[in-house]
């Protein structure tokens, strides 16, 4: 038995979607002629309400790209503590754009306008130029907390009152769509910039799209050559994104739901002191150190066949994902009855 809640990662492609990439018209994407990659980057763009787009190769390549095009070096970036941008980019604003960061803490990773605007800095020789806003929708380590649009808006009329860019991290920014009911169009007209991931939720091998204006992808697109991001026959992959924005969007609901029964059934746990607040598809709880670390819990859960992932000290995390079965769900209780 194997039931794997690591990360919405770890999804395959099925039957369907496997067709697709099959049978995909293919060209040379450097040269701008793979037909299938620039139907998804079209596509996308118009579904979420921008210009144009940028297949990438991973999410963060994209979040990346869009801050070296945002940034000069010793320019800031403005972000939460718990940003994905800045925990788990390899230090890329550093390595890539040279970049200053200012963290914030937020709510489970959510800022305020109010936070933002008492860190911008004055034009003053002795500070980095606050150039970028960066959000994260869902957050990740906030365990898939979402923003209310309310605070979004707040954030886009600051920094356009500031004369700073807003870029959003939206790597599972369908999750937060579907689970309040939200267009896809909803977030154009807030960010400057977004980068959607294909290969969680939505289940595609590979991927992210960056979405923005014309002239901002056309410079994106010179970032991601210089970075060795230039696909060739990039469309069976992108034939799969595609696949993905088309079919596997409304499925996200499910695994939202079979997450809050994992909720539920971990509450039971004695061992098992707090569940943050479940929002979407992540799950994380803390351990009680008198039991186990989270190293030690994750090991006999893995001994069991659920696999999850330590997510500090005390902490695990658990992520439902398409190929995470009502099936899965009643074996991963049984794991959790017989530790």
């Amino acid at each position: 038995m194997h039931i794997e809640l690591r990360s919405d990662t770890f999804t395959k492609p099925g039957p369907a979607m496997l067709e697709a990439m099959l049978h995909a018209e293919v060209g040379d994407d450097v040269f701008g002629e793979d037909p299938t990659t620039n139907r998804l980057e079209q596509y996308a763009a118009e579904l979420f309400g921008y210009e144009a787009g940028l297949y990438c190769v991973s999410g963060t390549m994209a979040n990346q790209i869009a801050i070296s095009v945002y940034v000069r070096p010793g320019d800031e970036v403005i972000c939460d503590a718990l940003s994905h941008i800045y925990l788990y980019e390899g230090g890329g604003i550093a390595a890539n754009s040279m970049a200053s960061v200012t963290l914030l803490e937020g709510d489970r990773g959510r800022l305020k306008a109010s936070q933002i605007a008492d860190v911008i800095k004055e034009d003053n020789v002795h500070y980095p130029v606050s150039r970028l806003v960066s959000l994260e929708n869902t957050v990740n380590k906030g365990g898939g907390s979402i923003y209310e649009m309310e605070d979004l808006t707040e954030i886009r009329k600051l920094c356009s009152s500031r004369n700073l860019s807003l870029h959003l991290d939206g790597a599972r920014l369908c999750n937060a769509i579907v689970a309040r009911n939200q267009s896809t169009a909803d977030f154009a007209p807030i960010f400057d910039s977004i980068s959607v991931c294909l290969s969680k939720g939505l289940g595609a091998p590979m991927g992210s799209v960056l979405l923005g204006t014309k002239e901002f992808i056309h410079k994106a697109r010179r970032v991601r050559k210089r970075w060795g991001g230039g696909w060739r026959q990039s469309g069976f992959m992108a034939a799969a994104g595609l696949f993905a924005l088309q079919h596997n969007i409304k499925g996200l609901e499910k695994d939202h739901e079979r997450a809050r029964q994992l909720a539920t059934m971990l509450k039971t746990r004695s061992e098992i002191t707090s569940i943050l607040p479940v929002d979407t598809n992540i799950v994380i709880f803390s351990v009680d150190p008198d039991h186990s670390t989270s190293t030690e819990y994750v090991k006999k859960l893995a001994a069991k066949g659920l696999f999850a992932s330590p997510f500090g000290a005390q902490k695990i995390r658990l992520v439902t994902h398409l190929d995470f079965t009502d099936s899965d769900l009643s074996e991963a209780e049984n794991v959790l009855k017989a530790l």
